[in-house]
C-alpha cells in the first residue's frame, strides 16, 4: 500500500472554551492501534500521507540498529532524540562521535542555538555561538555518522537520499509501517524526510515498543524508556510523560505530531493540522486514556479539556 497524497480530511479534535463557549478549535487526525493492528480509535484521516517530522526517529534508529551500529542505551536514546541542548545531550553525542572517530565537524545540522529556552538564554549570555552539536537533531547525525563509519560508507553525504545509508533507512521504514513511501523531502536538520500515513507510522513505533529484548527495535526501545530525559529534555513534557507511564516510549515532532507506544504494542499517533502544540499535549493524554493508562497519572498533563472528535469517549486531558 502507498499512502495517497491528498489534503487531509482533519476533524476538529480540540476545542479551547471560555466560559462555556467555544473560542478556538483545534483539527487534526489521531489514531489509536491494538498490539495485533485493530484500530481502535481513529479521527480525521489516518490514511493519507504526511510528513512525521522527528516523530520518525524512533525508526530511522531502528534502522541503524538493524545495520549493526554499537550503542549503549544511551546512544540509542540520543540517536532518536530532538534534544533541548543540554549538556547531558551534548556529551552523549559527542561520546557517539568519539567513539566512532568522529568530531563535532563531521556533523551536517545547520549551525543552531539549543531548543530549550533555559539552555539557549544561558549559552547566549555566556558568549557561546551556535553550533552543529547543539541543534535537536544532532543525536540522530551522529549516529548516522557512526553507522557510515561502521559500513565504510562515505560520511561527507551521508544525507543524501541516494546514499546506502538512506536507502537503509527507507526500507526499514517501509517495513516497519508496512508501506511504500510515497514523497521524500527533507527535513528541517537536512536529512531525507519520508512521508507515511499516521497509521503506518502508530504501526511502527507499536513494532518498535513490543520488540523482543537484544532486537534491533527493542535496543531502541531500551534506549527511550532508560533515557527518557535524552529524547527530550529535562523540562519537556515528553519525558516527564515517559517517566510517569511504565514503559511507555514516546516522541514528539515539530508540526504538532506524536507518538506513543506501551510495552504491548498499543500504539497512539496523532498530526494536529495547524502545527500548533497547544493541542498535541490533551489528546495525546485523551488517546493514553483511551489505551487504559489511570487518570490520576495524566492529571499533571492537562493543557485543556478535550473535545471534538474525542468527545464521545467522556475523557478529559
Amino acid at each position: 500500500m502507498i499512502p495517497e497524497i491528498r489534503v487531509p480530511a482533519h476533524e476538529p479534535l480540540v476545542h479551547l472554551l471560555r466560559d462555556g463557549m467555544v473560542e478556538g478549535v483545534h483539527h487534526g487526525s489521531a489514531v489509536v492501534l491494538a498490539p495485533e493492528g485493530r484500530v481502535l480509535f481513529s479521527a480525521g484521516d489516518i490514511e493519507a500521507a504526511f510528513y512525521p517530522r522527528s516523530a520518525a526517529k524512533p525508526l530511522q534508529a531502528t534502522a541503524m540498529a538493524r545495520l549493526g551500529v554499537e550503542l549503549s542505551p544511551a546512544g540509542f536514546a540520543v540517536g532518536a532524540a530532538s534534544h533541548s541542548g543540554e549538556e547531558i545531550h551534548l556529551a552523549e553525542v559527542l561520546n557517539t562521535l568519539d567513539g566512532a572517530g568522529l568530531t563535532e565537524e563531521d556533523l551536517r545540522t545547520p549551525e543552531d542555538l539549543p531548543f530549550d529556552p533555559v539552555e539557549r538564554d544561558a549559552w547566549i549570555a555566556s558568549g557561546r555561538k551556535a553550533s552543529r552539536l547543539a541543534h535537536n537533531c544532532s543525536g540522530k547525525h551522529a549516529a548516522m555518522l557512526a553507522t557510515c563509519r561502521l559500513h565504510g560508507w562515505s560520511t561527507k553525504d551521508y544525507l543524501d537520499p541516494g546514499h546506502p545509508l538512506q536507502r537503509a533507512i527507507a526500507d526499514c521504514v517501509e517495513d516497519l509501517t508496512g508501506q511504500r513511501i510515497p514523497k521524500v523531502a527533507v527535513d528541517g536538520c537536512g536529512a531525507p524526510l519520508f512521508a507515511v500515513s499516521l497509521r503506518g507510522l502508530a504501526t511502527a513505533v507499536g513494532k518498535i515498543a513490543a520488540a523482543a529484548s537484544g532486537t534491533p527495535e527493542g535496543l531502541v526501545a531500551e534506549g527511550i524508556r532508560k533515557h527518557p530525559e535524552l529524547v527530550a529534555g529535562t523540562r519537556r513534557d515528553v519525558t516527564a510523560l515517559m517517566r510517569a507511564v511504565p514503559g511507555l516510549i514516546a516522541k514528539d515532532g515539530f508540526e504538532a505530531v506524536q507518538v506513543a507506544a506501551l510495552p504491548d504494542g498499543t500504539a497512539i499517533a496523532i498530526k494536529i493540522a495547524d502545527g500548533g502544540d497547544r493541542a498535541r499535549k490533551p489528546v495525546l493524554a485523551a488517546a493514553l486514556a483511551l489505551c487504559g493508562v489511570e487518570q490520576d497519572v495524566l492529571e499533571p498533563f492537562p493543557g485543556l479539556r478535550v473535545t471534538g472528535a474525542l468527545a464521545g469517549h467522556h475523557l478529559a486531558a
